[in-house]
This record gives C-alpha cells, structure tokens and sequence, in this order.
C-alpha cells in the first residue's frame, strides 16, 4: 500500500487557534471565540469559512437573545463524523484499538494478543491486521480515515517515526511509524505512550482549559506527560518529564535505565514484587499474591508499598516544583493497589512540594487500555493542526 501523506487541515495561526478550540469545547459562538482567541470577531468568521465549507465545522440554529440585544448568534460546532482517526496502544502482550470520531468519541474498540514473537515486523503484522478489523466495521471509516496513532512506551523520537528504546516489546531503533504507514497506507504518528495520553486529556479530558498540566502513570511503568503553555513537552531530545527515570535514591535498586534509585526502580509493579520476594524470602510470588499479604498486614509487604508511595509522592512532587501545573492526573493499572499506596503518595507528595506547589491537586482517574489507544487517535486529530 501507499501510505498517505497528509498536511495539516489549517496553517494560519488564527485557523489553528479556533480549530483547536472548538475541537476541545465545541460548540462556542463567534463572540465566545473571539474573546478566548484574542481574535476579532472578523478573524474568526474569516478562519472559520474554510473549514465550514470542507465540512469540519458546521453552524447551529441561532441561539435567542433577549429583545434589543442585536441578532441572534449561530454557534460554531465541529462535525465530528467528518473525518475519523485510528488509534493503537502496544502494550507488553496485546495491542488495544480505537476509532475515534473528530472530537475523540470512540466508535468501535478492538484488540489482538500479541504471539510469542513480539519482533517490530511480527508485531507490525498484527497491527495491520487491528487496523483492517477497526475500518471495516463501518463503511463511513474506510472512507475516511487517512490517520493512524500509535503509542508505546520507551524513548520515542516522534518527528522520526522510530522507537529507539521500549522495554516492554524489547525494542531499539525500530522505525515504526515507516513500518505502519507501508503496511497500512495511513499516515502514521508514533509517540510515547504516556504522552499520547496525556495529550488526550489535556485536549479531551481533565486538563481542557489548562495551560500547566500534568498526568503521571502508575503501574507496571512509571510514567509523566506534561504541558507547559498550553502545549505537550517533548523537550530537545523527546524525553521531557520521564519522572519515572528521576534518580531519588542513591542507595536504591539499579533501574532496568541503568540508573540507581529511579523512582521506577523503586515504585513499579515488578520493583515492588521484588522488594517483597527479597524481605520475604517467598520467590514463588507474584504481584496479587504481594497485594494479598501486604491487606493482611504482612510488614514487609505493607512497607514495600508504602516505600513505593512514598517515591511516588516526592517524584510528583519534583515535577509540580519545577513546572507548577495546575492540576495533576494520576492514573494506570496501579491504581487499584491505591489503598496500599495513596496515604504515603499524599504525604510524601505534601512533604516534598515547595510552599503554595502543594495547593496543584491530585486527581486520581482510572483509565483502562482502550483510553491509551484513544490517546494514540488523539495524535492523528491534532495532526489536523501544524
């Protein structure tokens, strides 16, 4: 296949201010636009036209006024089933799948079990495989879908299209998004799992209206997105904010990074398994039976998790000192041991912010596998915009 090679829907700034707007907060009248833009209210009809005319925005029945209040306004609204986005999370065993609409509605969800080989091309083929399945479960996608979204997690050099180091595929320098787009015929977004989630809850989701805002993942990984100015952070090198990688323990386990004391070193799923199989001597273990002992009040189990917390707590900490965001989303399969680990997360988190930093608030948001792809589809809509 052909992949399609596909520009930005808008390049002038004042159609990507209000593309992105309505996009996040659809519909919003003229005068709204106009006051959240900065723009005039003739920049905004003149940025709008085009994209009414191509189908992405479409106008509302006018809105009554009150008598004497001049005409009634018709309030701007995106079209969401214009153009329509695939998303896919790569986890360590499956790929999940979505198809989202233009304001990131899922429509239809799928998923494969990854095979024993878990090598970019064997892989690669399955992903092909998802894509077909999500398109063809509506006509209207097939038709039009020109975008693919892929996350996964590791150091992602997203303007390259390549993975060029995920530890739970066992991945380096792989070209992905090249690999994608020749098998699919989409063009094709790769970036960092966790970025990609928290884009599409900075556009979609708990950070709409943010400037400063952050969300950290806690499981398996652990894992931070940030925006600072209104825009997500990838830094000169693409791996801003890996809050998982800050080294909080010079005295702590050697991460699978090569640091020593990585908060994740100290605070994933396997680093505390292997905190509580050491204290224990029980390398029969597993991570539910870990959870068990630790509920029923086994010491070494209760402070290998309250140790984690408490790298968790001062590694969300050093983020909020540094960038100040406004809120903070904390989310991913670990939270369902936050019984275990929430009291030493707050108060480490509490201990370790500078002054009025400690007032950002902790959000916690459950979010299951198929937000992760919704977070990679994300990708695709803001490929709408330069």
């Amino acid at each position: 296949m052909c992949p399609k090679h596909v520009r930005p829907l808008v390049t002038a700034p004042a159609g990507t201010s209000v593309l992105a707007l309505l996009l996040a907060e659809s519909p919003l009248s003229r005068v709204e636009l106009a006051r959240r833009t900065g723009l005039s209210s003739t920049a905004v009809t003149k940025a709008a036209r085009p994209l009414i005319d191509d189908g992405y925005l479409h106008e509302l029945p006018p809105e009554r006024t009150a008598p004497g209040a001049g005409r009634p306004v018709n309030p701007l609204a995106v079209t969401v089933d214009r153009e329509f986005f695939v998303g896919i999370k790569i986890s360590a065993d499956a790929l999940f799948g979505v198809v989202c609409d233009l304001r990131a509605g899922m429509r239809v969800t799928a998923g494969r079990r990854l095979g024993e080989d878990r090598g970019p091309e064997a892989v690669c083929g399955l992903l092909c495989e998802l894509v077909e399945e999500l398109l063809g479960a509506d006509r209207a996608f097939r038709e039009r879908t020109r975008r693919l979204g892929i996350a996964v997690s590791g150091d992602v050099d997203r303007r390259a299209g390549r993975v060029r180091y995920s530890v739970l595929p066992g991945w380096r320098d792989v070209p992905l998004a090249g690999m994608a787009a020749a098998a699919t015929g989409l063009s094709v977004t790769v970036e960092n799992d966790v970025k990609a989630l928290t884009a599409a809850e900075h556009w979609f989701g708990e950070g709409i209206g943010t400037e400063y805002f952050a969300l950290v993942t806690i499981g398996a990984g652990i894992g931070s997105g940030l925006v600072v100015d209104g825009r997500l952070i990838a830094g000169a090198h693409g791996v801003a904010g890996e809050m998982g990688h800050v080294s909080i323990d010079p005295a702590g386990p050697r991460c699978h990074c090569g640091q020593i004391g990585c908060v994740e070193a100290i605070a994933s799923s396997d680093a505390i398994l292997a905190s509580v199989r050491g204290a224990t001597g029980r390398t029969d273990l597993d991570f539910d039976l870990a959870v068990e002992l630790a509920r029923d009040g086994n010491p070494a189990a209760v402070e290998a998790f309250a140790r984690a917390g408490r790298a968790i707590g001062k590694g969300i900490a050093i983020l909020v000192n540094l960038i100040g965001p406004e809120r903070v989303v904390v989310t991913g399969e670990g939270l369902e041991t936050y019984d275990l680990l929430g009291a030493h997360i707050q108060d480490s988190y509490a201990a370790h912010c500078f002054k009025a930093a400690a007032n950002c608030p902790l959000t916690l948001r459950p979010l299951p596998w198929e937000e992760w792809a919704r977070g990679a589809a994300v990708l695709g809509i803001q490929a709408l915009l330069p």
